[in-house]
C-alpha cells in the first residue's frame, strides 16, 4: 500500500538504503490494519483494485490517509520499544486520530 520510495523520504532514508526494508514493509502492513480498524472500513490502494466496487465499507486511499501511515511508520521506526528509560516523548495532537476520523463509518 506504501511504496517504500515514499517511506524512505519521510524517514529521510537513502533509497539505496536496503537494510530496513522489510521492516518497513511490516510497518506499513501495521499502519494499513490500523487504519482499517480505526475507521472500521477496508482500504484500497485504487478503485481499479478488486473487490473494491462490491464492498460497501471501502476506503480509498487519499492523502489524509496515506500521511496518517506515514505518522505511524515514522514513529514505529524510530521507537522501537514500548518504552525508552530517560527519554521524554510528545505526540503531536491528535495527528493520526484526526487524519483519519472524518473517514470513520458512522457509528463507530
Amino acid at each position: 500500500m506504501l511504496d517504500l520510495e515514499t517511506m524512505k523520504q519521510h524517514l529521510r532514508l537513502e533509497t539505496d538504503f536496503d537494510d530496513d526494508n522489510d521492516l518497513l514493509d511490516i510497518y506499513a502492513g501495521a499502519a494499513k490494519r490500523h487504519v482499517e480498524n480505526y475507521t472500521d472500513r477496508t482500504l484500497y490502494a485504487t478503485d481499479q483494485q478488486a473487490g473494491y466496487f462490491d464492498d460497501p465499507k471501502a476506503l480509498l486511499l487519499d492523502d489524509d490517509i496515506t500521511t496518517a501511515m506515514l505518522l505511524l511508520v515514522g514513529h514505529w521506526y524510530e521507537n522501537r520499544e514500548a518504552v525508552t528509560p530517560g527519554v521524554s516523548i510528545t505526540e503531536t495532537p491528535m495527528a493520526v486520530p484526526m487524519l483519519l476520523w472524518p473517514h470513520r463509518r458512522l457509528g463507530v
